[in-house]
């Protein structure tokens, strides 16, 4: 401890200030980033500080733009997604909107898959509408229809790696080649597959962005998200962040970290619970469909094979009708009743009631999700006991015979 720091001339408070805002010097390495949970950083004189903030010196001021732990996190989904830069974020949605706002701007148009998650559709027809930008919805399968819905504004084509909630999933490779051939950037939102089972920047696409709430932290005990991608690109998400907020806290960002250091474990255990899962619910009597990438029966099963490493945590299942899908929900012993996905906890959830609330009908079934589809994030509990309980509740909601 520094003799300013402790100086008898001072007064009570001065000393007491100085002397539990003064961090220990330490040789060794932590194994763990540490939580820097301090608003403001201190530079050493008015010059350096200037620089800072002007972006001129790499640095730390203030908590709202960067701190140690976010850029860690940042760093260390970067790493994992083959990316050279990211920048983290409050939430999913959060890293969504800076995404876009950094590649569009008034009067430009977007070409999205048709079945995104509910918030981001909301934010492409309510909100940035407002301001002049158009957007198209088209399913990512119909390469033909997708290449047709651009125009000479088309600024932006938004996929997800596997749609939220029907499963679809995207020829990321072929699609980002029909946009960067109309020189237009690709964000790929992917949430659903991880970078343990996709890595869309090594395929081309020019931003990442992931709800980190959901895989990537695993636990449920965390709300974050981040975009990754090309330096400069990120650059320019980082700069939309600093002027309308939406950065990581820190300890939101150590609990990601953490995440991290067990997703590849929890996604090998979550995948093959899932097929298994699959399988089972794939020969129930009153499931009409069912969707897993992992399965034959996938429309896009090779594209599956070929673009994600495994079929993933996510299937959904159509039970005909809404009230089927409710009273089968409401039938489940072991999922909790939240809307989420990507946890320990398997989560069941009726899309048209919930993760998809603000499209009427008509929306839901231009987005090519029917009334009757349940979404499950399949955790890690026992999978025999994950079946038994699915059973029992299709057998419960009338939805099959149960044996």
């Amino acid at each position: 401890m520094s003799e300013d720091t402790t100086s008898q001339s001072n007064g009570f408070s001065t000393r007491a200030i100085r002397a539990a805002s003064t961090a220990p010097v330490m040789r060794q390495r932590p194994n763990a980033v540490p939580i820097y949970q301090s608003a403001t950083f201190s530079a050493e004189d008015a010059g350096e500080l200037g620089d800072i903030l002007g972006d001129r010196v790499p640095g730390y001021a203030y908590a709202r733009i960067d701190h140690p732990t976010g850029a860690a996190m940042a760093s260390a989904i970067a790493e994992l997604e083959g990316a050279e830069a990211g920048h983290p974020f409050a939430s999913g949605m959060a890293a969504i909107h800076a995404a876009l706002l950094a590649s569009l701007s008034a009067g430009d148009h977007v070409v999205a898959t048709r079945a995104i998650y509910g918030s981001t559709q909301a934010l492409l027809q309510r909100v940035l509408a407002r301001f002049g930008i158009d957007a198209t919805f088209v399913d990512p399968t119909d390469l033909d229809a997708v290449a047709a819905a651009f125009r000479v504004r088309t600024r932006v084509l938004y996929l997800e790696t596997i749609s939220n909630p029907t499963i679809v999933v995207a020829d990321l490779e072929r699609l980002i080649g029909i946009a960067h051939e109309r020189r237009v950037r690709v964000i790929v939102d992917n949430t659903f597959a991880s970078p343990y089972l996709c890595r869309p920047a090594e395929l081309g696409a020019d931003l990442v962005v992931e709800s980190c709430t959901k895989w990537l932290g695993g636990h449920s005990d965390v709300i974050a998200g981040v975009v990754t991608g090309g330096s400069a690109a990120v650059e320019q998400v980082r700069r939309i962040a600093v002027d309308t907020g939406g950065n990581i806290e820190p300890f939101s960002a150590f609990l990601v970290l953490r995440g991290i250091m067990t997703l590849a474990v929890r996604m090998e255990r979550h995948c093959a619970s899932a097929l298994a899962v699959a399988r089972f619910l794939e020969t129930q009597p009153g499931v009409d469909r069912l969707y897993y990438p992992g399965l034959p029966s996938h429309p896009q099963y090779q594209v599956a094979q070929t673009r994600l490493r495994a079929g993933g945590g996510m299937l959904a299942f159509d039970l005909g009708s809404r009230d089927a899908a409710a009273r089968a929900i409401d039938a489940l012993r072991l999922p909790p009743r939240t809307a989420s996905l990507g946890s320990v906890h398997t989560m069941a959830v009726h899309p048209p009631s919930h993760t998809h609330r603000q499209l009427d009908d008509a929306a839901l079934a231009a987005a090519g999700i029917p009334p009757g589809l349940v979404r499950v994030s399949v955790g890690l509990e026992d999978v025999e006991d994950l079946i038994a309980d699915f059973g029992a509740a299709l057998a419960a909601s009338g939805s099959a015979v149960h044996a």
